[in-house]
């Protein structure tokens, strides 16, 4: 299947939501538990802050497919900071992750960044590896989830730009 990287457009939001809980629903458990999965999930409002984010200066890139419909997103900050990379369940290992960072990169690099950073899951983390970002921390924390706070974790990644 052939797929193109763009700019996000407003009408891409409630697909990009999509992505996401589907991203975090099917693929999150491969390396989480039920409880950090739901609690992950429950960390994101929907499609209003995709246009919240883009309206407040950060950049989303999307993967389409033939029919234009996305399929995979990263979204960056004007700091570099990579806060979503994520790939609809039906359209992972396809080298869009790594499509997608390349594309960041290039762009954080023409506006004056210096470096890309983020926090992956252990099911990201090879994909930011492979795109050149190196791991440097592993990030223990908890989520607030009902009426407990959910222990999980994530790795610290950054790219050097120069």
């Amino acid at each position: 299947m052939a797929y193109v990287i763009r700019p996000y457009r407003d009408d891409d939001a409630e697909v990009l939501a999509e992505i996401l809980a589907l991203a975090i629903t099917d693929i999150g458990p491969h390396a989480y538990s039920p409880a950090q999965v739901a609690a992950w999930a429950a960390r994101h409002p929907g499609a209003r802050r995709y246009r919240e984010r883009v309206a407040a200066g950060d950049v989303i890139f999307v993967a389409a497919d033939v029919d234009d419909r996305p399929v995979a997103y990263v979204l960056l900050e004007q700091d570099g900071h990579i806060d979503h990379l994520y790939n609809h369940p039906e359209h992972t290992r396809r080298g869009l992750a790594t499509q997608l960072l390349a594309t960041a990169a290039t762009y954080a690099r023409k506006h004056g960044m210096e470096r890309l950073y983020a926090e992956a899951s252990d099911l990201a983390r090879p994909a930011f590896q492979r795109a050149g970002f190196t791991a440097t921390h592993k990030r223990e924390f908890t989520i607030p989830h009902g009426d407990r706070d959910v222990p999980i974790h994530n790795w610290g990644v950054e790219k050097p730009l120069s």
